[in-house]
């Protein structure tokens, strides 16, 4: 089966991840698969706007730790290149969906976590099922915020809340994502496919190049540093995956137990 699935209705596209035994978490595959799904839909003109969603109960758990450890790929000093993996996949796959002339709705069907909810918050609206969750996993084993989390959630909730989140790596349940502004709107899980498909249809339907220059205007006030910030993100996860917490960070997840952190 394919982790990612790319459906047409009309002129609306749905990119689901499709993972759902793994709570659709990131590996090299479904990261290889969303990048071409991305960058079809943007070049598409058929296509007016794009929903991106989870398979099963999750939208997504974040990165899959034991395909990230266990990549070949490695620096001179024998640590995973994690700064590859974002500048040649996340990173494009991120900045397509901001840049890209026509409107996404991220639906958050589930638990959103790590660089799921980065893909998330970087959709222009974002709609969330009452059961699903927002957390910033990075710092539980030894990372930073990457995929342009670190610009996108202070963008949405503010320092004090950027930094909690960030720092105390808690859940964040969808109503309270709500209140602080992180989601645009919450649904009861009985209703949520049926509001994600009548405001997927409005999108499609709508005046798409108003949509595309309400885009471009708050891209430019809000991120014409977002490379800058991807790659300031990317080489400190990379000094951050040297780390000895990292190291234990990784070790206590598997091994389901707390992590004792070092603090080195």
């Amino acid at each position: 089966m394919p982790s990612v699935n790319l459906h047409r209705d009309g002129a609306a596209a749905t990119i689901e991840l499709n993972r759902p035994e793994a709570l659709n978490a990131w590996n090299g595959e479904l990261g290889d698969q969303l990048f071409d799904a991305v960058h079809a839909v943007a070049e598409d003109d058929g296509v007016r706007a794009v929903v991106v969603t989870g398979a099963g109960r999750a939208f997504s758990s974040g990165a899959d730790l034991r395909d990230l450890t266990g990549r070949e790929d490695r620096t001179p000093e024998g640590h995973v290149n994690v700064r590859r993996v974002l500048d040649e996949r996340y990173h494009p796959i991120i900045t397509t969906i901001r840049t890209m002339p026509k409107p996404v709705l991220a639906a958050v069907n589930g638990p959103a976590v790590g660089i799921g909810m980065s893909l998330a918050l970087a959709a222009d609206l974002v709609v969330a099922a009452e059961s699903a969750y927002f957390l910033l996993a990075f710092v539980n084993i030894g990372l930073v915020p990457d995929g342009g989390s670190s610009l996108f959630v202070p963008t949405r909730v503010g320092l004090a809340r950027a930094s909690e989140m960030a720092m105390l790596g808690e859940r964040v349940p969808a109503a309270q994502a709500r209140e602080w502004g992180l989601v645009n709107r919450v649904v009861p899980d009985a209703d949520f496919a049926a509001q994600v498909a009548a405001l997927r249809d409005r999108l499609a339907t709508g005046p798409t190049r108003s949509y595309a220059g309400t885009k471009r205007q708050l891209n430019h006030w809000l991120y014409t540093r977002m490379d800058e910030q991807l790659g300031l993100e990317a080489d400190i996860q990379q000094e951050m995956v040297a780390s000895g917490d990292f190291a234990e960070g990784v070790a206590a997840f598997l091994e389901k137990r707390p992590a004792a952190f070092g603090g080195a």
